[in-house]
């Protein structure tokens, strides 16, 4: 833990409470769009949101490269703070979604300037280790959102919800203050640094791994919209009740995988962990009590606790110095890409019956399976740093 400096551990926290705060309400915002008389369009809470986000990424990709890694940050934060407090303000279907298209911007700029960051401060001996721990706060943010969402709630109201939303939001960038920018040479903003070329949408030496992460982000996608439907299927007490055991194992194995890709690669350790995203998917799609159920949940974090700091890490081996901004952005782009897919296969596979639910996960296991094809044709035909 020596090798790792004051301001990544003030990162880590910062992510955790950000991710925690835009959790918290994911659990309940199936049930808020059918008040509103939207409940065929529960698909569209997750893709609107990853649309946004994908839209804003080139830009805040190509600012952190410019006018710092914390101003991008701290943008995100903002957005999320207000939008947070503006949820129950809602009435109709269309301001609904209307912020959850502003919300994505939130995840479009955070988590780009983090990455870039954080990527900046780590050994690079010690990345894989470095981007497992970083991985494990933000799956505990994941974690106790989605465990405290409904619980908050039913208690107090989802007005009162938003509010705890915003106001750990708030506490994030009040960390921030404690990190040190790690851009050497930062510009001032300006206008024109809002025109972005096809340079500042694609780093082209990050591509492979941004090819795993889009095929892998689709299964995430598709468990975003259905495992508070499935929860409420198998009658399970809260929502949140696939993500508290999927937490639990992804932390487990989160810090040993990291430490693994380091050592044996990444590419090898991707192809393990997808591997265990095929067997998972398969095993949520035909779940049908909350044991099978919490089995998949435990398996699935195993998987995304092996394939998600390893990707990370890999754009981090892949990507230039000089464009590291830009880098993440490209991964955190086909991270949307893959959400927004999943999540839109549901509209079409699920009817909002229990016995759609297969249709939908043998939609993201194939696309998994693709994954592995790829991981195993990159072994065989190209150097791992192409």
């Amino acid at each position: 833990m020596k090798n790792y400096s004051a301001s990544f551990w003030f990162m880590c926290i910062s992510m955790f409470l950000f991710t925690t705060s835009f959790n918290l309400i994911l659990p309940e915002l199936n049930d808020f769009i059918t008040q509103l008389g939207g409940g065929d369009s529960k698909g569209l809470i997750i893709l609107v949101f990853t649309i946004s986000a994908a839209i804003s990424r080139p830009f805040s990709g190509k600012l952190s490269d410019i006018i710092g890694r914390k101003a991008v940050m701290n943008t995100g934060i903002f957005i999320c703070i207000v939008v947070c407090l503006l949820y129950p303000l809602s009435t109709t279907v269309w301001f609904f979604l209307a912020l959850r298209f502003l919300h994505g911007f939130c995840a479009g700029f955070m988590p780009t300037g983090a990455t870039a960051l954080v990527t900046d401060i780590l050994p690079a001996d010690k990345r894989g280790m470095g981007m497992g721990i970083w991985g494990t706060f933000i799956s505990l943010g994941m974690g106790v959102g989605f465990s405290l969402g409904s619980v908050i709630a039913n208690w107090f109201g989802l007005n009162t919800l938003f509010m705890i939303a915003s106001l750990f939001a708030v506490v994030s960038t009040i960390l921030m203050f404690k990190v040190e920018e790690t851009l050497p040479h930062k510009e001032s903003f300006k206008i024109k640094h809002l025109y972005v070329r096809w340079t500042d949408v694609f780093e082209p030496r990050v591509l492979p791994a941004a090819i795993v992460m889009f095929l892998s982000c689709t299964c995430s996608g598709i468990i975003l919209v259905l495992s508070s439907e499935i929860s409420d299927f198998l009658h399970l007490p809260i929502k949140g009740w696939f993500f508290l055991f999927y937490v639990m194992s992804t932390i487990f194995v989160r810090l040993l995988s990291g430490k693994l890709s380091d050592r044996i690669g990444r590419r090898e350790t991707l192809l393990a962990g997808m591997i265990l995203v095929i067997v998972s998917m398969l095993l949520i799609g035909y779940a049908t009590n909350s044991w099978s159920y919490t089995i998949s949940a435990i398996i699935f974090g195993l998987a995304t606790g092996i394939t998600s700091p390893t990707i990370f890490a890999w754009t981090a081996d892949l990507s230039d110095p000089e464009r590291r901004g830009v880098g993440s952005g490209t991964m955190f782009i086909a991270l949307e890409l893959g959400v927004m897919l999943g999540s839109f296969s549901t509209t079409l596979l699920y009817d909002n019956t229990f016995a759609s639910i297969p249709r939908a996960f043998l939609a993201g296991t194939s696309l998994s399976v693709v994954a592995c094809l790829y991981l195993i044709y990159h072994l065989k035909y190209r150097k791992s740093s192409t």
